[in-house]
């Protein structure tokens, strides 16, 4: 693999390391690591860190980064999470979540938007779910909207969508994967996983 050259050590430093005892180097090797690696070995070790139980749970973790994404990551992450989901439980997501996040003037934080989203497919925001009823199409959160929705709500999408459908941890980890430098808010722990796993890679 050409992208190895002149990472033999760091590589070595990393094969099977624990996250326990993470050098100090670790976000700088980070950075080396996934500038040259290929995307797809990248999405590997943010999935193996999302999924690893000696870090936080998945919907926890994503919370942490989602909050230092762009509007556009965010919207991006909520429809890749919305896709995973039908709408009856996207609905029920958001009235648990709606009656749990109230504001000073009694309206639910963020309510109106995800009104508007649950509205876009088949009217679900005014209350009434057809639980036989599936649209053609996921809705789409723009990065205008996905500004205004609760992290609280993001995290309970996250954690509904991972128990549906595991593999959105794959699938959320490739977006990232453009992007790794926003996963080193995660800590070292998370680091060295993921650099363990691209390094277990690199070895086959």
């Amino acid at each position: 693999m050409d992208w190895m050259k002149g990472l033999n050590d760091v590589l070595q430093q990393y094969n099977g390391a624990s996250p326990d005892s993470a050098p100090d180097t670790v976000e700088d090797d980070f950075d080396q690591l996934t500038n040259a690696a290929p995307q797809s070995a990248v999405a590997d070790g943010l999935s193996e860190a999302f999924r690893s139980e000696q870090t936080p749970p998945f919907p926890n973790m994503l919370g942490q980064v989602y909050q230092q994404s762009s509007g556009q990551e965010r919207a991006n992450i909520l429809n890749t999470l919305l896709a995973a989901l039908g709408p009856t439980i996207l609905s029920q997501i958001m009235s648990r979540a709606g009656g749990s996040t109230q504001t000073s003037g009694g309206a639910s934080a963020g309510g109106g938007i995800l009104d508007q989203i649950l509205g876009g497919i088949g009217g679900l925001g005014g209350g009434g779910v057809d639980a036989g009823a599936q649209p053609e199409t996921p809705p789409q959160v723009t990065p205008q909207q996905a500004e205004q929705i609760p992290l609280e709500v993001v995290e309970a999408v996250a954690a509904e969508a991972e128990q549906r459908d595991p593999s959105i941890i794959d699938q959320i980890s490739d977006i990232y994967a453009r992007q790794p430098t926003i996963f080193k808010t995660l800590g070292a722990a998370a680091l060295t996983v993921a650099l363990a796993k691209i390094a277990a890679r690199a070895n086959r």
